[in-house]
């Protein structure tokens, strides 16, 4: 008798336990699906929209999908503003990247958001993959950007070139800004204007994709190369947008907003000279290295014969150990890019080191080491390096 009850014990505690997995179950299929916006990452002020409530099953085929990203759209979009069905029909949803991380659905937009704007997630339980959702209607979650409260006006902070002089066949300028700035509309609010005030028509190769670095902080704009190089088309019909003898003034509008959807402080200004075209690629031969002393956090030096590209000095230009080890330290640029300085993070030991420079590196035309940007189809160039990097020598004492 005894064994009979322990026997119905262990057959009831085992249907309790079963009974527990089917409602466990049935619980995660009822759970509600839900929709919300978060930060993408603790240090950052991006958002994604996260879904939650999707079962295992079809959170594992979500990710052996392999979807294009209309089909993924199709599941899990964005839309900028109000919006309503007619507006989702006209407008395309944001680009981004969808993926399954842990137990939910993830959509991380590839561009930042604007504040004050209004964005709305919709999600079609319907497209999902599996056995059609008992639940087909939208889940919609809207969210609108903080304005963050006002604080110092956006300014541009520096424009490279710094030179007073650049060549005629200058290729690019880089704008710094104080602050994060917006996205879409940048030559918009762009101007080149001649000594005469007069507004040089399509100066620069407008780019659907703007060159911003991360932060936002910093636009590369590239004079269009069409009007640069001799014999192609626009530079024949149009002519150039710099000429030697003339002066140029690069107006930045103070109409051009933020991140924050505010104008900047001011209007920008930057006039120059513009001197000779130069057709020579820069040669490390004819630069001077000044090295710092040993034991002493002292900079080492070049001064370029002509000034550089700002950016590339900065990033191309390294000293190693003779072994080839690297150096940590800063470089910096000084009197108009034409001098190169690098503080090491650490004080330097006494021996023989190297400078690896990067052939790719440019002057202010866009000339690489051994290899002009321009090249005449007339002309024969013989110096075309074959090695990515070329190396300095010198000792430290």
């Amino acid at each position: 008798m005894t064994r009979l009850r322990w026997l119905r014990a262990g057959a009831g505690a085992a249907v309790v336990a079963a009974l527990a997995l089917v409602a466990g179950l049935a619980a995660e299929r009822q759970r509600p699906i839900e929709v919300r916006w978060v930060a993408a990452s603790p240090a950052s002020n991006e958002l994604a929209v996260v879904v939650s409530g999707l079962d295992v099953a079809t959170l594992h085929r979500l990710i052996s999908a392999e979807w294009t990203t209309a089909r993924w759209q199709r599941l899990l979009s964005v839309f900028a503003g109000q919006g309503d069905l007619l507006t989702d029909l006209s407008v395309p949803p944001m680009l981004g990247s969808h993926r399954v991380v842990a137990d939910t659905l993830r959509f991380e937009p590839q561009f930042p958001l604007f504040a004050g704007v209004s964005y709305r997630a919709v999600f079609r339980p319907a497209e999902l993959p599996g056995p059609a959702a008992p639940h087909t209607n939208w889940v919609i979650a809207r969210f609108t950007v903080p304005t963050p409260a006002p604080g110092p006006a956006t300014v541009v902070s520096r424009v490279y070139p710094g030179a007073d002089v650049v060549p005629e066949n200058l290729l690019k300028f880089y704008l710094h800004f104080s602050a994060p700035m917006s996205r879409g509309h940048s030559y918009e609010h762009l101007q080149l204007r001649d000594d005469a005030g007069k507004v040089i028509e399509l100066p620069f190769l407008e780019l659907d994709e703007e060159l911003w670095d991360p932060s936002m902080q910093r636009l590369t704009l590239f004079i269009d190369p069409g009007r640069i190089k001799r014999g192609v088309q626009p530079l024949e019909e149009i002519g150039p947008s710099l000429e030697a003898g003339h002066s140029y003034t690069l107006v930045i509008d103070r109409a051009w907003t933020d991140a924050g959807g505010h104008p900047l402080g001011q209007t920008f200004r930057k006039t120059f000279r513009v001197g000779p075209p130069d057709r020579d690629p820069p040669d490390p031969a004819h630069w001077k290295l000044e090295p710092g002393r040993a034991g002493t956090r002292e900079p080492l030096t070049i001064t370029f014969p002509e000034s550089m590209e700002h950016a590339l000095a900065c990033r191309m230009i390294r000293p190693t150990l003779a072994d080839g080890s690297a150096i940590e330290g800063d470089a910096v640029t000084e009197d108009e890019e034409r001098r190169w300085k690098f503080t090491p993070g650490q004080p330097w030991r006494a021996g023989r080191h190297q400078l690896v420079i990067q052939t790719l590196i440019e002057d202010l035309a866009g000339n690489n080491i051994g290899k002009p940007f321009e090249v005449d189809l007339f002309e024969r160039v013989e110096i075309r390096p074959s090695n990515p990097t070329v190396a300095l020598a010198f000792e430290i004492h």
